[in-house]
């Protein structure tokens, strides 16, 4: 068994340090899947370390009906592994083969999670019923509502706890440790935050064979996002250490409360809810969707058809479909400064005229009519048809019957990044990137399955340890001795943001933003700066994007980071952690914005969750501002899978063709003798 301790003397500073053979990073699902997993197959040298044990995406994000995709479990609809590796695949820029597994495994991860009690609903009969999600042509979506991924890790949780695997809580990962030519991992440098207020003795170092890396997305890159803010992500440092990513254009974005962070999915849209947009000092209340509508059934149409379409979609602007939404709370909120709310008290109207239901659709109208729910005012109606969605706001403080919600368009999940093969191992080997830091989603994926990559991946990587990577790992003098630079410019790093640091001691107290003559800034605050950098992220690189947009916020960010250990001036000690945090949010949203610039500088156009701005290309409505003008994208490159590698001085960038889904030999007897002989894992 691992875990040895010992402090050593380094550069100047007492380094803590551990050995295992696997440390898992992060405690989402996928994390602590990965940790019982290991521990299920007999590699019980394993230990979890996590910034915060509570503050990840998987414990504290939802949505109205959150969905786990899985194989169908249910009934007489036909369905097979190779019919849902299809679905998976048909998204773009997905390779079939991680398609294959993830469909292949997609049963043996949700029975999984129903034998350690998370409650998926069946029937008297035991069938796993399901219903129908976006871009899924079957039944094959499960959920127990609202907080599925939450009861998910809480289960999980429950099982890595009885195993007794060590939990190093509150220990904040600032590098990813390799040999010199960065072909491999080694262990991990990190930041004990209880010990922030000592910076000679708060640093750790943990030498391991492996690393399964569960450190979610890169939440902090958007300000409006639907990220908890608890999470924080941690790609830019396995960027830095050499891991390929790929897919980073592709984020998701979708109407979410600000507030409170929460997809506005589901029925939430279907009740009708008013949208209405004021002044930044809530004066001038208008209901500004009516100025764009031809008439009241298309306006409340396309916004009863959010619920069911909920992620910003180019494909759906046209023709008041209901992404035209998305586009005029942009407009108003991004380019009017103007704030927009969803008002569940009172009825949406029509030039003075109350909401007549007779206004709706055939589909809209049906699905009302069906839930009796044609009467009312909006919170009238989701009182009837899901108390749970206004409870869910009562509980963090918004209480819906008697105020407004105000919502933005906002990042919600990320479909790319770091690359990872049908073992979920990296082009760094013996570092598994698993759950949403791992890019193995294309453009367009069916709801849900997110859920399911976390689960499959970090299964995945557990089996392939423990059947190839079992050695002991490096004694913590040999570390330092192969990685010792990376460690020395670390602690650098840290000394020159404690240099700047204030002499008020380790309070949170706040700085004044300082400039020198001519008013160029000669500090950031660390607060201000992820600010900075996330409002850019915001307004560049957000649903709306443009070439030349793209070019100035790239070059911006490459500006500050350039900066950065000379201009960052901490409020004391205890912010020591927060400043890595923003040197790694600085190497993701540089590597993204040169994912995306190389994207639209071959002449990509609009796809999946964002908008392309094209001048020569057509706007949803006439009147609306040209920033809105785009072609949609020709599928070309979703043939394609866009890889990218961050370096201090560039980034560099190649496009591959998808791998095909495999048609291996199905033959028992063969496929039999290969497991037999160990031939499968490789």
């Amino acid at each position: 068994m691992g875990g040895r301790t010992v402090k050593m003397t380094f550069a100047g500073h007492t380094l803590e340090s551990y050995t295992y053979n696997t440390v898992v990073v992060g405690t989402g699902a996928a994390g602590f899947n990965a940790a019982d997993t290991l521990y299920n197959l007999g590699q019980q040298d394993v230990a979890i370390v996590t910034e915060g044990l509570n503050m990840g995406t998987s414990r504290n994000t939802g949505s109205d009906k959150q969905t786990y995709y899985k194989l169908t479990t249910s009934g007489g609809q036909p369905d097979s592994i190779w019919d849902m590796a299809q679905s998976l695949f048909a998204g773009g820029s997905m390779h079939g083969d991680v398609a294959l597994v993830e469909a292949a495994m997609s049963a043996q991860g949700f029975y999984n999670l129903v034998r350690i009690g998370v409650p998926f609903p069946h029937n008297k009969y035991g069938e796993y019923v399901g219903y129908k999600t976006d871009h899924d042509p079957r039944q094959r979506a499960s959920s127990i509502g609202p907080l599925t991924s939450r009861r998910m890790v809480e289960k999980l949780q429950q099982q890595v706890e009885m195993k007794g695997i060590p939990i190093h809580d509150s220990l904040q990962v600032i590098a990813i440790l390799t040999d010199q030519e960065q072909q491999r991992s080694l262990g991990l440098l990190a930041i004990n935050k209880r010990k922030q207020g000592d910076p000679e003795h708060c640093y750790v170092l943990i030498s391991c064979t492996n690393i399964v890396y569960a450190t979610g997305g890169p939440a902090g890159l958007y300000n409006r996002s639907v990220y908890p803010q608890s999470q924080n992500g941690a790609t830019g440092i396995a960027l830095e250490a050499g891991a390929t990513a790929q897919n980073l254009t592709e984020s998701q974005f979708g109407l979410a409360s600000l507030k409170f962070r929460w997809n506005l999915s589901g029925t939430y849209q279907q009740v009708l809810p008013r949208y209405m947009s004021t002044a930044a000092d809530g004066s001038d209340e208008r209901e500004f969707l009516q100025d764009w509508f031809e008439d009241p059934g298309s306006m409340l149409d396309a916004v009863f058809l959010k619920g069911y379409q909920w992620p910003f979609d180019p494909r759906k602007t046209m023709g008041y479909g209901s992404s035209l939404i998305d586009i005029l709370v942009y407009q108003e909120t991004m380019l009017r400064g103007r704030r927009v709310f969803l008002d569940f008290c009172q009825n949406p109207t029509w030039q003075g005229q109350e909401l007549d239901f007779a206004w709706l659709g055939e589909e809209s109208h049906t699905y009302l009519a069906n839930s009796k729910a044609l009467f009312g005012t909006p919170i009238a109606r989701l009182q009837h048809m899901n108390q749970p969605a206004i409870d869910l706001y009562r509980d963090n403080g918004i209480d819906l019957t008697r105020e407004p919600l105000e919502i933005a368009v906002c990042a919600q999940h990320n479909n790319g990044g770091l690359m990872g093969s049908i073992w979920w191992e990296s082009n760094l080997k013996h570092f598994f990137p698993v759950g949403e830091v791992n890019g193995s989603h294309g453009v367009y994926r069916p709801g849900g399955s997110a859920l399911n990559s976390g689960q499959v991946g970090s299964a995945r990587a557990a089996q392939f340890i423990a059947a190839r990577y079992t050695e002991a790992p490096l004694e913590p003098a040999a570390l330092l001795e192969a990685a010792g630079e990376q460690v020395r410019r670390k602690l650098d790093m840290g000394r020159q943001f404690l240099a700047r640091a204030s002499s008020g001691g380790s309070g949170p107290q706040q700085l004044r933003r300082s400039s020198g003559d001519g008013g160029e800034v000669t500090a950031w605050e660390v607060g201000d700066l992820r600010r900075r950098i996330a409002d850019t992220m915001d307004q560049y690189a957000g649903c709306i994007r443009s070439a030349d947009g793209i070019d100035r916020a790239l070059n911006e960010l490459w500006s500050l980071f350039k900066q950065l250990p000379i201009k960052m001036k901490l409020a004391g000690s205890a912010e020591l952690g927060r400043a890595f945090q923003n040197y790694d949010r600085l190497v993701a949203a540089i590597t993204y914005l040169a994912a995306i610039r190389d994207y639209i500088h071959r002449g990509g156009g609009s796809r999946g969750s964002y908008l392309v701005a094209h001048p020569d290309g057509e706007a949803p409505l006439a009147q609306l501002p040209d920033a809105f003008r785009h072609r949609l994208d020709d599928g070309a490159t979703s043939a394609n899978v866009q890889q990218i590698r961050f370096a201090a001085n560039g980034c560099d960038v190649q496009w591959v063709p998808v791998r095909p889904i495999p048609e291996e030999d199905q033959w028992f007897e063969e496929v039999w003798q290969a497991y037999r002989e160990d031939k499968i894992i490789r």
